[in-house]
């Protein structure tokens, strides 16, 4: 599994505990940024994040920011992208069971280091169920092409 992690200046603090966490259970990853607390924007993380792991370049992303709300809706505009907004343990385990996400949002604000390296954990090591929810992902990648015809239809 390899692995794209960014924050904004708000979710830098605990971007460097999951970096510690991918190194602890051997997962190749590269960081993304940002290196500073002043404030930037996290539009400029979030897209092109997502934007290599929906063509491949990576199997899934980790985004912080103060909420994760930015960063989830952001990254959740690149087509291919399913981007689960994540502060709780179990939400984390489901998120991935059935919705088979590839991009993890937290909030640094929300929640603290330690419960953070835990819902990383926890998304990280499950496996997508597959089965009756392999439907459910088809039926969003069949939006996101009728839509992306749609667009190019109109001359987008």
């Amino acid at each position: 599994m390899k692995v794209a992690l960014a924050s904004d200046h708000g979710g830098i603090h605990i971007r460097e505990v999951i970096r510690e966490l991918l190194e602890e259970l051997g997962i190749e990853y590269q960081d993304f940024g940002c290196d500073c607390e002043t404030s930037v924007d996290y539009p400029d993380y979030a897209m092109p994040v997502a934007e290599k792991v929906a063509n491949g370049e990576f199997d899934r992303g980790i985004l912080i920011c103060g909420t994760g709300i930015g960063m989830s809706i952001s990254a959740n505009k690149v087509k291919g992208i399913r981007c689960a907004l994540v502060h709780d343990v179990f939400s984390a385990k489901m998120t991935r069971l059935h919705n088979n996400s590839n991009m993890l949002a937290m909030g640094e604000r929300v929640i603290g280091a330690g419960l953070a390296s835990e819902i990383a954990k926890t998304w990280l090591l499950t496996e997508f169920e597959g089965g009756r929810h392999q439907n459910r992902i088809e039926k969003i990648n069949k939006y996101e092409e009728i839509e992306a015809s749609l667009g190019s239809e109109k001359g987008e």
